[in-house]
């Protein structure tokens, strides 16, 4: 077994050289048409990726407000009102649950909503890093492959390592991570739905020097459990295990108080629901600090509005890459001449990006004349005042 301290300083490299067949035009004009199959693909779905967030924004924005103009706020959160049933409420308080999460493995007990193992192993890891140069009229790719043991989380198949004799890993761990979740949770006696429990996922490292290992050859250290003879100087295979909590509840603990979350969702008798506007978004929000109903909804919108830029950025992107792709045959029809292929490829470049600029802002007013025709009209008469003003000068005057 490959030893080595804990940072990983155990390291392996060695060069690799392979030889490849120059392609001809032919080849490189097969890639190319394929490409631009694949390129026309981008470019058609970045039409629809931009048209459907402007109305997915709109409809957000509308049930939003849709949601602040209903929501009641609830002052008693312990007393269920029949006469809330069905509406739209806003509450916040303390996390409960009534059974404490447990993992039998570790001795690990609390009452939190979600209890989290997290599993990682010491591993080989393979780094290659590639550079292609002709040596005596022939294409060829050198790769430095080097290998670094580190602490891993998912299993690392050292089958496909460029070299696996002495960087062998093992198959699979004797210990799995998992996610225990409170079936029930509540906030006051209000039951929270599914949904709002997937929600609380602001997760906090345990400090374990409050337990002891559940077995002779687990060692406790740096807030992990070890299953390794020497945690400074692990071993390929050797595991550490830490834990960490979302939604801290109950009573006063070693973690702290139990976390506040507030809410907005439909009340159905002692229940926390999702409330389905009008607009056509349903409302199921929780947030894991204690907001007034205004505040919930500004993040929301926030949220919303970086959602939509976050989209028309990628929508701009799939578009602008579709189009290089589609006219990359012309760089390919040039590219054994050197000095014009450089200069072919940039102007393609600078084509690509206009392109895609003008259509994306094209897309985006086509979607708003669609889905805000009142803001378009509106911005449209606003853009042609300074030509109406300008017509309206030049007019003869009459004698």
């Amino acid at each position: 077994m490959a030893r080595s301290d804990a940072s990983g300083s155990s390291r392996d490299e060695h060069v690799k050289v392979t030889n490849q067949r120059k392609k001809g035009f032919l080849d490189r004009l097969g890639e190319t048409t394929g490409g631009m199959l694949m390129g026309l693909v981008a470019f058609l779905f970045s039409f629809y990726l931009l048209f459907t967030n402007e109305g997915r924004c709109v409809t957000t924005q509308n049930s939003l407000d849709e949601g602040l103009s209903l929501v009641m706020s609830l002052n008693d959160i312990f007393t269920p009102v029949p006469q809330n049933d069905g509406k739209l409420v806003h509450l916040s308080g303390s996390l409960m649950t009534l059974q404490p999460l447990f993992d039998p493995n570790y001795g690990i007990s609390l009452h939190v909503v979600k209890l989290q193992r997290r599993v990682e192993m010491y591993q080989w890891v393979e780094y290659g890093d590639s550079r292609d140069y002709e040596e005596n009229g022939e294409k060829k790719t050198e790769t430095r492959y080097s290998y670094n043991t580190e602490w891993k989380s998912e299993v690392v198949n050292s089958r496909s390592f460029d070299r696996e004799i002495g960087h062998k890993n093992p198959s699979s761990m004797a210990v799995e991570s998992f996610m225990a979740v409170a079936a029930d949770v509540t906030v006051g006696n209000f039951h929270l739905s599914k949904g709002l429990i997937d929600k609380i996922n602001n997760f906090k490292r345990i400090r374990l020097d409050k337990f002891d290992g559940p077995h002779a050859d687990i060692i406790v250290q740096d807030d992990y459990f070890y299953h390794s003879a020497n945690p400074r100087m692990p071993e390929v295979g050797d595991l550490r295990v830490s834990f960490h909590f979302a939604g801290l509840s109950g009573e006063w603990s070693f973690l702290g108080r139990p976390d506040v979350v507030t809410i907005v969702a439909r009340q159905a008798k002692d229940q926390l629901a999702p409330y389905q506007t009008r607009s056509g978004n349903v409302l199921e929000l929780l947030y894991e600090e204690s907001l007034s109903a205004k505040e919930v909804f500004e993040k929301e919108h926030t949220a919303n509005s970086m959602l939509t830029w976050g989209l028309r950025f990628a929508g701009w992107l799939l578009m602008f890459v579709g189009i290089k792709l589609m006219i990359k045959i012309f760089h390919t029809l040039v590219d054994w001449i050197p000095g014009i292929r450089e200069l072919v490829s940039l102007g393609l470049t600078i084509f690509a990006v206009s392109l895609a600029t003008s259509l994306t802002l094209l897309t985006v007013a086509t979607g708003w004349i669609f889905y805000r025709p009142l803001v378009a009209l509106l911005l449209g008469i606003v853009a042609a005042l300074p030509l109406l003003i300008a017509k309206s000068r030049d007019r003869p005057k009459m004698l």
